[in-house]
């Protein structure tokens, strides 16, 4: 009788077990969607940063271009003979 007292303590532990390992794998799980999902949103800001940075440096490229462009021209028209 001892025996199968036993046996029957060993089975309830080991399934008292089982079922905590799932709850804690249940938790764990819903833990990593979630990192996945804050990692997802972090990309997504750095990605907006890197974009709105690589617009105001062509902004700016652009602009130097365009005064160097008149700066020039207004060079060579006060150099050219004007007659």
């Amino acid at each position: 009788m001892n025996f199968h007292k036993l046996c029957g303590f060993v089975l309830a532990a080991a399934m008292t077990v089982n079922i905590s390992a799932g709850i804690a794998s249940a938790q764990n799980d819903a833990g990593t969607k979630q990192d996945m999902k804050s990692a997802g949103h972090e990309t997504k800001g750095a990605v907006v940063d890197v974009g709105h940075g690589i617009k105001q440096g062509t902004k700016k490229v652009y602009h130097k271009t365009k005064h160097g462009t008149k700066r020039a021209a207004h060079k060579v028209h006060n150099t050219v003979d004007p007659n």
